[in-house]
């Protein structure tokens, strides 16, 4: 997959202050600056506490920086949303239990008909089609009570890409999936990128998690949250299982692993 040379996320001196006890406050993040690349995978990653999560709530639009400037493909996040420029996935699938796989995932595109965005005016693939790349051709007619935590969660990605937005965020989306449907999720989610070609965000506490699926990943230190290191990963897509074995791939690992050291004792 080509990654375009134009930013779709740019964050700019970015400050957000929470309310502590005893008329304190927490400085959850402190003069960030972070700039992605159209079309490229992103990953966020740190210690518990370090702003991840906030970060990825001011580029959703969720909240405001009360400091610095959010920008999403040249626009305000709020703007961008409006335009449905933005998809995100929670940590927690939130299917509506009464719709088939089928009608959770179409129904993004019948709430905001005529508002997907069809990249080049070339339309996109079916529901149908993506479901099956997703391995949920036996599952759409389901309801999600009939399905694993992992089908689910296909399910949420699937619905998120429904309206081909520009820039995906996902916060620890396979956090609480046991470690061989979450090594599958990844590469479903690798092919599903690459079919649809978004801008991803995506906040993970996983180092081999961040090595397989990013381009660049983001090191985050707390108190105050702030960014300390952007590592390249120059590794060859696709990334299959086969990959994760290689020392190529183990020393992207140990880069990583030492950022996060860094980080958390020089906090």
């Amino acid at each position: 997959m080509s990654v375009a040379t134009a930013t779709s996320i740019q964050v700019t001196g970015a400050r957000r202050v929470y309310p502590s006890g005893a008329g304190g406050e927490l400085v959850a993040l402190n003069d960030v600056d972070l700039s992605v690349r159209a079309g490229s995978f992103v990953s966020v990653i740190g210690p518990s506490g370090c702003g991840k999560s906030t970060l990825l709530r001011l580029v959703a639009g969720l909240e405001d920086p009360e400091r610095g400037e959010v920008r999403v493909c040249g626009v305000s996040p709020h703007e961008a949303a409006a335009a449905k420029m933005l998809g995100l996935v929670p940590q927690t699938p939130a299917l509506l239990p009464w719709l088939s796989v089928l009608g959770n995932v179409k129904l993004p595109a019948k709430v905001n008909r005529g508002a997907s965005r069809k990249r080049a005016g070339v339309p996109g693939p079916s529901m149908e089609e993506l479901l099956r790349k997703a391995g949920l051709q036996d599952a759409m007619h389901k309801l999600p009570s009939q399905l694993s935590g992992g089908m689910q969660q296909r399910a949420a990605i699937v619905r998120a890409f429904a309206l081909r937005p520009d820039v995906l965020l996902m916060d620890e989306p396979f956090s609480a999936l046991d470690e061989f449907t979450r090594e599958s999720l990844q590469e479903q989610l690798l092919d599903l990128w690459d079919e649809l070609q978004a801008t991803v965000l995506f906040v993970t506490h996983s180092v081999t998690e961040a090595v397989r699926l990013s381009d660049r990943i983001v090191v985050m230190a707390p108190r105050p949250g702030r960014i300390t290191e952007v590592i390249d990963v120059d590794l060859p897509r696709p990334r299959g299982s086969a990959l994760l074995k290689t020392p190529e791939f183990h020393h992207y690992e140990d880069l990583v692993r030492d950022a996060l050291r860094g980080a958390f004792h020089g906090s």
